[in-house]
């Protein structure tokens, strides 16, 4: 460890506690894991991040679109947490429409595989919970 960056060793610190933790975080993966969360309803979310925290902030869905945009951006790589923005996004009123629209302009930011990735990804999702 004593060549290693201050990034490296974090990194295997980091892991290092993780296997301490629960052994079983050494071959986990995230794929999967948005079927595990439920989604909030629209109501405790407009609560928890919308205006009911802020009064004259962003409103739950308009945050989540922001989120949806990033995860874009940065190169669509994070599926799980796509597919729980745009299930949450929905429930706190987002349109298809608007979803496309977000996950295209960040295509002009992150790259066209990025957005083509996020739109497969948000398409399955919707199509799922039937509002396609």
């Amino acid at each position: 460890m004593s060549g290693d960056t201050p990034f490296e060793a974090m990194m295997k610190a980091g892991q290092d506690l993780a296997r301490a933790v629960n052994p079983a975080l050494e071959s986990f993966t995230p794929k999967g894991v948005e079927g595990m969360v439920p989604t909030m309803p629209r109501a405790v979310m407009d609560a928890t991040m919308g205006k009911g925290l802020n009064p004259d902030g962003l409103e739950a869905k308009t945050r989540l679109l922001l989120t949806l945009q990033g995860l874009t951006i940065m190169g669509a790589q994070a599926e799980a947490q796509i597919r729980l923005t745009v299930r949450h996004a929905v429930e706190a009123g987002a349109t298809q429409q608007e979803v496309a629209e977000t996950i295209a302009l960040a295509g002009m930011f992150g790259g066209v595989p990025a957005m083509t990735t996020a739109m497969e990804i948000a398409s399955d999702v919707m199509e799922k919970d039937g509002d396609t």
